[in-house]
Order: C-alpha cells, then sequence, then structure tokens
C-alpha cells in the first residue's frame, strides 16, 4: 500500500486493495487487535498530485467482528466508509498552538518520496468503530446478578426481595402543597 510520490501522474493514480484480517494484525502494535478482528477489506484509492500536495480519496468496504457491549457475544460492523486525505511535505513547523478545524483534521504529512496508505485506512476503520457496540438493537445484556445472558435465557434474580425494615414506609404517603 506504499506510493511512490514520482510516480504520481498529473491524471493521478487509481488503486485497489483486497486485504485479508491478517493485515490488521500487522499493521497494529502487539496486543491491540484483542478488542477486535476485521474480516477481508477492500479498498479503492484515487490519488492525485495538486502542486506539492497529494489528494488521496477512497472508498473502504469490510467487517469488523467484536463482542456486545452488553451481552459480551459476538457482534458484527459493516463498514462502507468515504474518506479524504491532503499529505503535505513536512516542512518545520512554527511552534505556537493552533486550534484545528474540520478541514485541518484531514491533512497528514509525508516525509519521504514514499508514502504508506496503510496507516490512513486503518484509522479509517478504526474510526468506524462505535463506543458501545451492540449486537442488535434489542439486546438486553447480562443480568447483573448471576451474569445470565438475558437474549437467550432468563432468571429470577429480578424479582425485588421486600426489606421487613422498611416495611413501615410502605403505606407512608407523602402530600404536597
Amino acid at each position: 500500500m506504499k506510493i511512490h510520490v514520482p510516480n504520481i501522474t498529473e491524471e493521478g493514480l487509481e488503486l485497489s486493495f483486497l486485504r485479508d484480517g491478517k493485515w490488521l494484525k500487522e499493521l497494529l502494535p502487539q496486543g491491540e487487535t484483542g478488542r477486535f478482528s476485521m474480516g477481508q477489506a477492500n479498498v479503492f484509492c484515487r490519488v492525485r498530485k495538486v502542486m506539492d500536495s497529494i489528494l488521496v480519496e477512497g472508498d473502504i468496504d469490510t467487517e469488523i467482528e467484536t463482542e456486545c457491549s452488553l451481552c459480551l457475544e459476538k457482534a458484527l460492523i459493516p463498514v462502507k466508509n468515504r474518506f479524504r486525505y491532503t499529505l503535505i511535505p513536512r516542512r518545520e513547523s512554527v511552534r505556537e498552538e493552533k486550534e484545528l478545524t474540520a478541514e485541518d483534521m484531514e491533512v497528514e504529512f509525508y516525509d519521504e518520496e514514499t508514502i504508506d496508505l496503510a496507516p490512513i485506512i486503518l484509522e479509517q476503520i478504526v474510526l468506524q468503530i462505535p463506543m458501545r457496540v451492540l449486537c442488535r438493537d434489542n439486546c438486553r445484556g447480562l443480568c447483573s446478578q448471576c451474569g445470565t445472558n438475558l437474549n437467550t435465557s432468563s432468571c429470577s434474580c429480578g424479582e425485588k426481595k421486600f426489606d421487613e425494615r422498611l416495611g413501615a414506609l410502605k403505606n407512608l404517603k407523602l402530600k404536597f402543597m
């Protein structure tokens, strides 16, 4: 997934990649893939040169497998994402702080004459994982008392046990003005 910058013509390049889930494990640091795995990723990129900047536009189509936040069962997340990045050559930058705009978030820097698209594509895939993953919209999760998966079976932990010490308060009715 590396592009040699001098090879980018005025018309640009169109690249298509098909990667399996092993690619993700090779790219992430050791132990970082424990939270999710990825199926086959189909990536299409258009790369153009605009002066000394490189414009990368692409489409990603894959599926991420992770666990449901409520019941811990397998959850599949389809990923169909369109992205756009502008890569500019790294220069000595000014050391003052600057507030970033939405367009600034789509800008990356490159140092060499070779650009690696893999980290950009990985970032786009990881950004598609929601903070709270559900196996289905109506997931009931696990019982907080016994740990039973409430999607597949029920338990009697939910029955309220009455505390006899509070029996006197049962019939108390308060009047508000």
